[in-house]
C-alpha cells in the first residue's frame, strides 16, 4: 500500500522529466505547509491546529523517508559522503518530528521548514551550477 505522498510522488514523477525539480516542489509543498500551522499557530482552535499539524508533519516525514530511502541505496549514483550526509539529515528530521509531535511549539518548526527550503533550493540550483561552470576536463 502506497502512502500519499508516495502516490504524488509516483503521479507526478510520470508527468515531469526532471527528478530534481520533482523533489524540489515536494520540499517546498511540505515546507508550506509547515509555514502555514507556524503562521496561524495562535489563531487556529488547538484541536484544530493539533490535527493539521499532525497531517503537515506526517508528510513531511513520508516525503523524507522517501528521500532518504533513495538517496542512500545502493544502486544510487551519489557519492558516499553526499549519501552519508543525506542519511544524517533525515535522521535529524525524523527526531526533530518526533519531538515536535511530543511537545508542538510553533517555533520547533522553523527547523524542518528552513531544511526543506534549503535543500529544495539547492536542488533546483545545482543543474543550473553544473551548466554554467562548462564541461569538465
Amino acid at each position: 500500500m502506497y502512502s500519499q505522498v508516495a502516490q504524488a510522488y509516483q503521479r507526478t514523477s510520470q508527468a515531469t522529466a526532471n527528478p530534481r525539480e520533482l523533489e524540489s516542489s515536494l520540499l517546498i509543498k511540505a515546507a508550506a505547509k509547515l509555514q502555514t500551522i507556524k503562521d496561524t499557530w495562535e489563531s487556529v482552535e488547538e484541536r484544530q491546529r493539533s490535527a493539521e499539524l499532525d497531517e503537515a508533519l506526517t508528510y513531511n516525514r513520508r516525503l523524507w523517508t522517501i528521500l532518504v530511502t533513495s538517496a542512500t541505496s545502493e544502486d544510487s549514483a551519489l557519492p558516499h559522503e553526499v549519501k552519508q550526509n543525506m542519511a544524517n539529515l533525515g535522521l535529524f528530521v525524523f527526531n526533530h518530528t518526533m519531538r515536535t509531535m511530543i511537545r508542538p511549539e510553533a517555533e520547533r518548526l522553523d527547523s524542518l521548514i528552513n531544511i526543506n527550503r534549503q535543500i529544495a533550493a539547492g536542488l533546483r540550483a545545482a543543474p543550473a551550477a553544473a551548466a554554467s561552470a562548462g564541461p569538465a576536463t
